[in-house]
């Protein structure tokens, strides 16, 4: 869990690189999700997996798959109005809401009073590191639309959760679980993107090509997967509080690989989490 966090935070650089270098957000998302599925499709007939046999799961994998697009273009519309710093912490108030809903669908999945403040305080120092999205100056008269966008990534996200556990996809595969996830949220996604105009660049620099490449066959396909196994092994209330490593990570990774400052608030909101 603590590798698809790194991974995670490493695509959300590559995300930032290639948006910077003029690959559009929803095309972007979209045709990384499908070439992941793509891979995937190969990955299962390697290993003799069967994707498209009739166990029920039809319903829950088309339900999850429009919660996940859903989920990625919320969160990432909500850049256009919002800080990413603001934005970031509301999605992470995701796992309080898998936390707090999943017990009416998995009564194993209810946490003891120490995780909950565990999770409090990972939390706070998310919000703490990303405090300073909220001290400056509103970046758009339409600020609130942009926080409202992402306390619905997080509702989705959430949703998908529950989606996987509440319905016949809790005894699919990983990989027949990702699968719906690609093909659903790819597919919308890429259309979203069409609709509202974007088009893939003539001439993409090498390096947006290898940070689209890096979030297709590392974060979309591989720790992906590797996500959607854990979910089906693990309770999700206590997975979900790990992915709280991630926006952490993707700062220490923007001060490593991007040049952004370390300081001691990061430092100190870290501690939070590992705590």
């Amino acid at each position: 869990m603590v590798g698809c966090c790194l991974a995670w935070a490493l695509g959300q650089v590559a995300i930032k690189v290639a948006l910077l270098d003029g690959l559009p957000p929803l095309l972007q998302a979209g045709l990384r999700n499908l070439v992941a599925g793509f891979l995937l499709r190969g990955w299962a007939a390697w290993r003799c997996v069967p994707l498209f046999g009739r166990d029920g799961a039809l319903r829950g994998g088309l339900l999850a798959g429009t919660l996940f697009a859903g989920e990625f273009a919320c969160s990432f519309l909500s850049q256009l109005y919002a800080p990413a710093s603001r934005v970031t912490v509301f999605i992470y108030l995701a796992p309080f809401f898998v936390a707090l809903t999943m017990p009416w669908v998995a009564r194993t999945e209810r946490l003891a009073a120490p995780q909950w403040l565990g999770l409090a305080l990972a939390f706070g120092g998310v919000a703490w590191a990303f405090s300073e999205g909220f001290t400056q100056p509103d970046a758009a008269p339409q600020q609130w639309l942009g926080d409202l966008l992402g306390l619905a990534a997080a509702l989705l996200w959430a949703g998908t959760m529950l989606a996987i556990r509440g319905t016949r996809l809790a005894a699919a595969g990983p990989e027949k679980t990702l699968a719906y996830q690609l093909a659903v949220s790819g597919g919308a996604l890429a259309l979203a993107g069409w609709l509202a105009g974007e088009r893939w660049p003539a001439a993409a620099t090498s390096l947006a090509l290898a940070s689209f490449a890096f979030q297709a066959v590392i974060v979309a396909f591989a720790s992906f997967l590797v996500w959607f196994w854990l979910v089906a092994r693990y309770h999700s209330t206590r997975l979900m509080s790990f992915t709280l490593l991630t926006p952490l990570a993707a700062l220490v990774f923007g001060v490593v690989l991007l040049d952004e400052p370390l300081t001691l608030q990061l430092a100190a909101a870290a501690a939070g989490v590992a705590v």
